[in-house]
C-alpha cells in the first residue's frame, strides 16, 4: 500500500513537470550540399535570454547539433510569439570549418517544420505583433492647449476658395465671383477697384524714330514714371542713362557717341503712371506702436514704455514721427523726461516742481547708414525748445525707442507717461 502511494506522488510530480515544461516546435530536414551530396558536419545554435509565449523564461544559451548524412531534427521554443528579438543564430561548422550563419524565426507548430520555413534574413526582428491601443488628446502633454488655439472652421468654410479670418477667429472661404480680388479685411470685388489704382508697364516696346546713323532722338508712348524704371536696349546691350542717353518726359535723346547705326535694333521697357491716377499709388501712415505707459516716484531714469520697431521695417526715405506727454502729480518735486532712439539719446528735459506736464514731438528721417532726427518740447510752464541731430542705428535689425523718466529728489510725486504713438510715413515715389 505504501508503494503504491510513492509511484502515485511520483507520478503526479513527473505530470506537473510536464505541464509547466515550454512548447516546443520541430525542426525536421534533410541538408544536402551544392553538389547534391548529404551534408554531414555539426551546427550551432545559440540564442540569447528572452520569454516565451507562454511566459516561460529561456535562459541564455547554446546548442551543438551533429548532422549525420543530412538528418536533421531539433526540437525548440517558438520565437515568434515570443519576447521582440527572440530569435535563434545557426552556425554551420563542418570538417571543423565554420561555414556560414543564419537566423531562424521558429513560429509554433504541431506539425515538423522544415529548415525553409523557420530561415528568415540576418538582421530581421521578429517578436508578437504590436499592441495597438487608442491614445487620446489628454494622454498628450500640450496638445489640448495647442488645438484650442489652432484655427477653427468656420460656418463660411468652402473647399477650392481663397480663406479668410472672420471675427470669431475661424476660418472661412472668402464670397465673390471666381474673376474677383481679395482685399486685407477679407471681402472681395472686382479687381483694380476699392484698392486704388496701381502704374502700368510697357515691355519690350519699340521707340519711335528713324535709326539711320544720324537721328538721335526717338519718342515713347508714354512717360517713364519713375524715369530710373526705363530699361533701354540697343541690339541687347543695357544703355546707361546720363552716358548714353537723357530722358525728358517720353522723349529719348541720344549722344552722338551712342547713336543707333542702321540696322539696330530698340527695345524699352518701363513704368508709368495709370492717366487715370497721374500720381500713382499713395501709402498711407502706418501706426507702429501706440499706448500708455506706466509711473514712477524713483529718483533715477526708469523705462515708462518703449516701442521696438522690428528689423528690416525701416527703409531709405521712410519717417518715423514721434508724439508723447507726460504728466506730474504732486507739486514738491520736479522731474527730467529722456526719449531714447536705440542708444541715442535724442531729447532731455528737466521741468520744475510747479511743471504739470511735459509734451513733444521728434521726427526721425531714415537714410542710407543714418538717421536725422529734430525734437520739439514744451509744458504748461516749460518753455519750447527745438533741437536737431543725427543717430547710427543698425535699422536692419530690431531698435527700441524708450520713454524714460525720474523725480529730481526724494518724494511722493509721481511722473506717468501719459501716452505715445510711433508713426511710420513710408517712402514715397511719384511722377
Amino acid at each position: 500500500m505504501c508503494g503504491f502511494r510513492q509511484w502515485a506522488l511520483v507520478l503526479l510530480w513527473a505530470g506537473a513537470m510536464a505541464e509547466g515544461q515550454p512548447a516546443l516546435t520541430t525542426i525536421q530536414d534533410i541538408l544536402y550540399r551544392a553538389d547534391g551530396t548529404r551534408y554531414n558536419g555539426t551546427i550551432f545554435i545559440k540564442w540569447n535570454s528572452f520569454q516565451g509565449g507562454d511566459a516561460s523564461n529561456i535562459a541564455t544559451a547554446d546548442l551543438a547539433l551533429p548532422i549525420v548524412n543530412g538528418s536533421l531534427k531539433v526540437q525548440l521554443v517558438p520565437t515568434t510569439n515570443a519576447s521582440p528579438g527572440a530569435q535563434y543564430n545557426v552556425t554551420y561548422n563542418s570538417k571543423g570549418k565554420n561555414l556560414f550563419t543564419e537566423t531562424w524565426a521558429v513560429p509554433p507548430s504541431d506539425l515538423p517544420l522544415r529548415v525553409r520555413d523557420v530561415r528568415i534574413a540576418t538582421g530581421t526582428v521578429v517578436g508578437p505583433p504590436p499592441v495597438t491601443t487608442q491614445i487620446q488628446i489628454s494622454d498628450v502633454a500640450g496638445l489640448t492647449n495647442e488645438l484650442a488655439v489652432r484655427p477653427m472652421k468656420g460656418v463660411g468654410y468652402a473647399i477650392g476658395r481663397a480663406a479668410g479670418i472672420n471675427q470669431a477667429g475661424q476660418i472661412d472661404g472668402v464670397p465673390g465671383n471666381l474673376s474677383d480680388c481679395v482685399r486685407v479685411d477679407g471681402s472681395s470685388g472686382p479687381c483694380g477697384t476699392g484698392g486704388g489704382v496701381v502704374p502700368s508697364f510697357s515691355d519690350g516696346e519699340v521707340p519711335a524714330g528713324i535709326v539711320n546713323g544720324s537721328n538721335t532722338v526717338f519718342s515713347l508712348s508714354f512717360a517713364p514714371s519713375p524715369a530710373a524704371s526705363l530699361d533701354l536696349f540697343r541690339n541687347g546691350l543695357l544703355m546707361k542713362q546720363g552716358v548714353d542717353y537723357t530722358l525728358s518726359g517720353h522723349t529719348i535723346t541720344f549722344f552722338l557717341a551712342s547713336t543707333p547705326q542702321a540696322g539696330d535694333l530698340l527695345l524699352a521697357s518701363y513704368r508709368y503712371a495709370n492717366p487715370n491716377n497721374p500720381l500713382g499709388t499713395l501709402s498711407p501712415a502706418e501706426v507702429i506702436c501706440s499706448s500708455v505707459g506706466s509711473s514712477t516716484s524713483s529718483t533715477s531714469l526708469v523705462s515708462l514704455g518703449s516701442c521696438t520697431i522690428p528689423a528690416g521695417l525701416l527703409g531709405t526715405g521712410d519717417r518715423i514721427e514721434v508724439q508723447y506727454q507726460y504728466s506730474h502729480t504732486g507739486s514738491t518735486t520736479g522731474f527730467t523726461g529722456e526719449i531714447h532712439w536705440d542708444t541715442t539719446t535724442v531729447i532731455s528735459r528737466s521741468t520744475a516742481s510747479a511743471e504739470t506736464a511735459l509734451a513733444g514731438r521728434i521726427t526721425f528721417g531714415i537714410y542710407a547708414g543714418a538717421q536725422s532726427w529734430d525734437t520739439q518740447s514744451w509744458g504748461s510752464a516749460l518753455v519750447f525748445a527745438a533741437a536737431v541731430g543725427s543717430a547710427g542705428a543698425d535699422t536692419s535689425q530690431a531698435l527700441t525707442i524708450d520713454f524714460r523718466a525720474g523725480m529730481s529728489g526724494t518724494t511722493s510725486d509721481s511722473v506717468n507717461l501719459r501716452n505715445f504713438t510711433v508713426v511710420k510715413y513710408p517712402a514715397q515715389t511719384n511722377p
